[in-house]
């Protein structure tokens, strides 16, 4: 079972930001956490960040949209060329719309709930998204605890996805570590995105596959 490691640069060196998004080679996808201080109370990247990132990242870009009128503003970040943009139901209007618009711009079209969030509405919408994300801590900053309360959606969203069939990957973000990426694994997740962890560790490159083998070990067939 293929196990996706995604480091999120919100953990980085804003300063040296080229630096560290090259140090990931060796990960899937670069998370890039884009905040409004609307839909969430922090501030961080916007499409012109995205779009420099784009340039320099050695793997492809997992865009992560916390902000308001997901509607209006994520099929922008599919033009600018980001393999995967998620956006998050609470603050889109029609979900399944935005989600096709994204895919016609050549992006794997994802959906994000926040902890609180019930996944139930969004089972029957599994072949209209590449990606679920659930939300393992309340979006906005990082270094926050693993909420594991929130494995019933992973396992909600697994058997839906058995049901209805596709290449659809499970994320979770927030709180990933060594120590708590195996019951994320357990419910039912193949994508994970990791900050601290992978950042605050003296070699990315180790953390990297310390994640990987640890998911590894957890995952069971599909």
């Amino acid at each position: 079972m293929t196990v996706r490691i995604n480091p999120s640069i919100l953990s980085a060196d804003f300063v040296n930001l080229q630096r560290e998004v090259e140090r990931l080679e060796t990960a899937d996808l670069v998370h890039v956490d884009v905040m409004d201080n609307h839909f969430v109370p922090n501030l961080t990247f916007g499409p012109r960040m995205v779009e420099r990132l784009q340039a320099v990242s050695p793997v492809p870009l997992d865009v992560h949209l916390m902000i308001s009128d997901a509607d209006r503003w994520a099929p922008g970040y599919a033009e600018l060329g980001a393999f995967s943009v998620t956006f998050h139901a609470e603050a889109a209007t029609d979900v399944r719309a935005t989600a096709r618009a994204l895919r016609e711009r050549g992006a794997r079209a994802g959906l994000a709930v926040k902890p609180g969030t019930p996944i139930e509405p969004y089972l029957e919408l599994v072949p209209e998204f590449d990606q679920f994300l659930v939300m393992t801590v309340e979006p906005g900053f990082g270094g926050q605890s693993f909420m594991p309360e929130t494995m019933p959606k992973l396992r909600a969203l697994r058997e839906a996805v058995r049901r209805h069939g596709g290449d659809v990957w499970l994320q979770v973000d927030g709180g990933i570590s060594v120590d708590t990426i195996g019951v994320a694994a357990e419910a039912g997740a193949d994508t994970f995105v990791a900050g601290s962890s992978v950042f605050g560790a003296d070699s990315v490159e180790r953390a990297i596959e310390e994640l990987r083998a640890a998911a590894r070990a957890h995952r069971h067939g599909d």
